[in-house]
């Protein structure tokens, strides 16, 4: 009683567990503390989720490679997109820089090829003020145009296409495939900017040789026109006597590259022109046989000066001291050479086209029969041989065969000096 009073106090009594284990006659036990039955759990539980993971990692081991794998080829396949990207964009820009260059050359080579140009019809006009022969306040000295040509030019411009050209000649290779937007827009709108000036600047040449050749032109024409319209309006054979071709047809204008060319035509075609005149003014006696010497009788009716009676005075008598020079009057041939009766000593020049000169009362002859004499040479020495009365040079002038004023010769002469 007493003990199941105590065990009523107490409360149950807690026995270890036991293990007993009876093989036979042997019997064991063993008695299970708790941390062991802890230890013996906590085993379970990491071998249980070890295997649950293990099996996990074997079934799902194919689908996270092939996940890495296809992860890894995005990122290859992207980064080879860059790569194809970048290479495109660099092949874009040298096949750029390339076309610019290509361009360049194209431009600074029209550029060169016009500057040539330019200067070979500076070379073309220099000759031409030297065909040309105008009126002193008119002319313009041949140094003076060359060096306004030049400076139409100028070295700056060939400078500046020399530096061109040397960019232009540089391999695409040295130009830098770094270049931002507004580095090339700016490389760019400096190449417009060159360009546009250097045509400008060749356009003014142009412009300027242009005007240049048509007022060589004009002033060519109206220099042939004043000297046809002098020898006719003294009736002397004019340009349709020396070769001028009656021609014709509508004026249209020409514009652009065949502008200068159609400008020089027309320069030559004036120059020829007035070649022309002048080749066939040249031809007649306009010069004066004694410059500087007054007149002491002139050609027509006079009264004899050693009988008195009235009679044709068939030249021009010029006063002029012993041994003044006589002197040609025009290009010819010496026909007479020698004493001529009442002229005298006399030198006698066919200047073809039915004009022929006497020069008479010489008091030396220094020409000779079939010589050929130019404009200004001295063919004697002025005297009073022959039916003279005093040292004086008696001039005549001849269309075919006739006697004609010789004063009227040496006054178209005197006009016409200056375009001779």
């Amino acid at each position: 009683m007493k003990t199941s009073a105590q065990a009523a106090a107490f409360g149950r009594r807690k026995e270890p567990h036991t293990v007993i284990i009876a093989r036979g006659n042997e019997i064991r036990h063993f008695t299970v503390r708790p941390w062991i039955a802890a230890a013996a759990g906590s085993a379970f539980a990491l071998a249980a989720i070890g295997y649950l993971t293990a099996t996990t990692y074997l079934v799902f081991r194919d689908d996270l490679i092939g996940a890495t794998m296809a992860r890894q080829a995005r990122v290859q396949q992207a980064y080879e997109d860059r790569i194809s990207a970048l290479r495109a964009q660099v092949d874009r820009i040298t096949s750029r820089q390339f076309l610019d260059q290509q361009l360049m050359e194209t431009k600074v080579s029209e550029l060169l090829s016009r500057q040539s140009q330019l200067s070979l019809r500076n070379g073309r006009l220099g000759p031409a003020p030297d065909q040309q022969t105008t009126s002193p306040a008119d002319a313009t000295p041949p140094a003076k145009a060359r060096d306004e040509q030049a400076s139409l030019i100028g070295a700056p411009q060939a400078e500046t296409l020399a530096v061109a050209a040397a960019d232009a000649s540089r391999p695409f290779s040295f130009w830098s495939t770094r270049v931002t937007s507004h580095e090339a827009e700016s490389q760019a709108d400096r190449a417009d900017r060159l360009f546009v000036t250097l045509n400008k600047s060749l356009r003014a040449v142009e412009d300027d040789q242009i005007e240049r050749v048509t007022t060589l032109a004009s002033d060519a024409y109206q220099a042939a026109d004043t000297i046809a319209e002098t020898l006719r309006d003294a009736g002397l054979p004019a340009d349709q006597d020396f070769g001028k071709v009656d021609v014709g047809g509508p004026l249209i204008a020409l514009d652009g590259p065949m502008a200068f060319d159609t400008k020089v035509k027309e320069l030559d075609d004036a120059l020829d022109a007035l070649d022309r005149l002048k080749t066939g003014a040249r031809k007649l006696p306009l010069a004066n046989p004694a410059p500087g010497r007054s007149v002491s009788s002139p050609f027509g009716p006079r009264k004899d000066p050693l009988i008195g009676s009235a009679a044709l005075h068939s030249g021009t008598d010029l006063r002029a001291p012993y041994g003044t020079a006589a002197l040609a009057t025009a290009a010819g041939t010496v026909t007479k050479a020698g004493w001529n009766g009442g002229y005298g000593r006399m030198v006698e020049i066919d200047h073809g086209g039915g004009f022929v000169t006497r020069y008479a009362h010489l008091n030396k002859v220094l020409a000779v029969p079939n010589q050929q004499v130019v404009p200004g040479q001295q063919i004697g020495e002025i005297g009073s041989s022959g039916r003279s009365t005093g040292p004086h040079l008696h001039y005549e002038v001849r269309r075919n065969g006739e006697p004609v004023d010789p004063l009227r010769f040496i006054r178209i002469g005197n006009k016409l000096g200056q375009y001779l």
